[in-house]
């Protein structure tokens, strides 16, 4: 990956369009990456961002606060957890005051999954940035929401 113009041979006639291209392109390069790097744990990094978001809990937690706080919020997480649940990496709970609401929680096995997968797997995409790049990367991600 290089130079964006030259990456998918076009023009940009202004430099706005060129930007919001450039992050639509550098987040599907980031998503292949990741996909390419959880399919050798049987994950796909919504299921990795929703076992870490239960890992971090307290306490069991509802499906949909699971959702609410999930990076990339997807539609179909009910699918995802059900695939964690049938790998055994999340467990869920009904509710007893209220037949509506699951609690989810993870499992002993999807704790041990976690502790082989390596918490700085990312660092290398952005190996290119000095860390003071990086942070006005992220502070312009910040001001352009």
């Amino acid at each position: 990956m290089g130079d964006l113009a030259k990456d998918i041979q076009s023009r940009f006639n202004h430099d706005k369009i060129k930007a919001l291209i450039n992050i639509l392109y550098t987040a599907n390069w980031l998503t292949n990456k990741q996909n390419a790097f959880f399919k050798s744990f049987d994950l796909s990094p919504q299921q990795y961002n929703i076992l870490r978001i239960l890992k971090g809990a307290e306490k069991p937690l509802k499906a949909q606060t699971i959702k609410e706080r999930m990076i990339e919020r997807a539609p179909n997480a009910t699918r995802l957890m059900d695939k964690l649940s049938a790998k055994k990496l999340i467990e869920r709970k009904p509710c007893d005051s209220d037949r509506r609401v699951v609690h989810v929680q993870i499992t002993e096995k999807g704790l041990a999954l976690l502790q082989t997968i390596p918490s700085d797997f990312n660092i290398h995409l952005l190996s290119k940035l000095t860390n003071d790049e990086a942070q006005q990367l992220s502070n312009l991600l910040d001001k352009l929401r």
